[in-house]
């Protein structure tokens, strides 16, 4: 039985396992097979004029497919905190660098048992962003003898190097984020702009620990441990330079920024 003017035939249909087709598609199909086979290709390849044509026109853009583009990994952070080692000065003002990255590594599940370039030192991540925490334990005025040897080693870049330390001439438990500056007298920073040979281009995160009253010499002071009260204000503060942290990570350094002289103390809550 023929159908829509004989395009389409029972008999030919039966050729094929019972699937009608098109005699002039057959026609030229079998024509097309037959030339190939004459000229000792086999069915499976291309003519090299279509292989030229494919290679040289399919491009992304032609692909009925959207193509994503490929995020590059977040380098790495080295988040450096300052310190001395030894239980005579733990838990003192000049050692608030120290507790504020032990802060950072119990929050973020990162482990700071391994010892290396002359510091206590960890590997992890802080949300998708892989980060190395680390305690010099060369002594404060030392401190740029570790930060620097782990900075030329992992080629980390300066803007992505974190230094966090106490400050005398902030009030207690207040943050300031900067984006660079000077060692403003505190010899664990000098030590490490001289290792970085002078450069000033990094951030730092400090953290008050107020004036020494009356005419305590300053030395005394930041030796001094802490506290009940202040205690409970610093770790109130540490949790704010956590989130800080964060979001200096995970968003840049202006909302971080942002977030840290908007932050409010525990006493301001109180």
């Amino acid at each position: 039985m023929n159908v829509v003017g004989g395009a389409f035939s029972a008999s030919s249909s039966a050729a094929t396992g019972g699937f009608p087709y098109c005699r002039l598609c057959y026609a030229s199909s079998k024509s097309l097979i037959s030339s190939y086979w004459k000229r000792g290709r086999r069915m499976t390849e291309f003519p090299s004029s279509t292989s030229a044509t494919l290679s040289t026109s399919a491009t992304v853009s032609d692909s009925p497919f959207p193509v994503e583009a490929t995020k590059p990994k977040p380098q790495p952070w080295l988040i450096v905190g300052l310190g001395n080692p030894g239980k005579t000065y733990q838990s003192t003002r000049h050692n608030v660098g120290f507790e504020m990255v032990d802060t950072i590594a119990e929050a973020e599940g990162i482990s700071m048992s391994s010892v290396s370039f002359k510091a206590l030192f960890g590997k992890g991540f802080v949300g998708n962003v892989p980060v190395m925490l680390a305690k010099p334990q060369t002594f404060m005025n030392a401190s740029g003898q570790s930060v620097g040897a782990i900075v030329s080693y992992y080629k980390i870049p300066l803007k992505q190097v974190l230094v966090i330390f106490d400050d005398l001439d902030l009030p207690f438990a207040k943050l300031r984020l900067l984006p660079k500056g000077g060692h403003g007298g505190h010899n664990g920073m000098r030590s490490v702009i001289d290792h970085f040979k002078g450069s000033r281009d990094f951030p730092r995160l400090r953290i008050g620990i107020g004036r020494p009253p009356g005419k305590m010499d300053p030395i005394n002071f930041v030796l001094r441990p802490f506290n009940r009260q202040e205690r409970e204000e610093l770790d109130f503060t540490f949790q704010n330079g956590l989130e800080a942290l964060r979001i200096l990570l995970l968003e840049g350094f202006d909302k971080s920024a942002t977030f840290v002289n908007s932050a409010k103390s525990l006493e301001q809550l109180h």
